[in-house]
């Protein structure tokens, strides 16, 4: 990639969707704890996070539509679809049973995103040029924060509403 302020604005907005999505696994996990309790909330929550983590990708998904409309020709698709949004779009396959039942691989593929605000912690840390860049990152992230938890919160609802409407 190269230095382009479009190229850091496309890594702000992929961060924005999916930066902050291993803090809140690493949070859950810690949560869960060992698995004493089968069906403890802090389980059945883990276990749930790969549907937020494509609820996110869904978010994502009309995030990109909005930037295509009104011409979504396959000319204008392949300028827009970039290899990082790409792999932001298959987020969408934790909605399929095979990928949601295994949690680590959500979090794997979301540590690309991670990983450049990693980058730019430490690039910019040695340097005193870079104070925007990391500020800019940490507004970022936090809103990616933000976001992670309630679409984790949106999974969780729908999911005892489903389960109550059930019985």
């Amino acid at each position: 990639m190269d230095g382009s302020f479009g190229v850091y604005i496309e890594r702000l907005q992929l961060m924005a969707f999916f930066a902050g999505y291993p803090l809140i696994y690493a949070i859950v996990n810690l949560l869960k704890g060992k698995g004493e309790f089968k069906n403890s909330f802090p389980e059945k929550a883990f276990r749930l996070m790969p549907f937020s983590y494509a609820l996110s990708g869904v978010l994502f998904l009309g995030y990109f539509l909005k930037i295509l409309y009104p011409d979504y020709s396959f000319q204008n698709i392949s300028t827009e679809l970039t290899l990082l949004k790409l792999w932001a779009l298959l987020s969408l396959l934790f909605w399929l049973k095979p990928l949601s039942k295994r949690p680590l691989i959500s979090l794997l593929h979301s540590f690309v995103f991670f990983y450049f605000l990693l980058k730019d912690l430490f690039m910019y840390s040695i340097s005193s040029t870079g104070v925007d860049i990391i500020r800019n990152d940490m507004k970022v992230y936090f809103d990616s924060i933000l976001l992670n938890t309630v679409t984790l919160l949106v999974i969780i609802t729908v999911h005892f509403l489903i389960k109550k409407i059930k019985k």
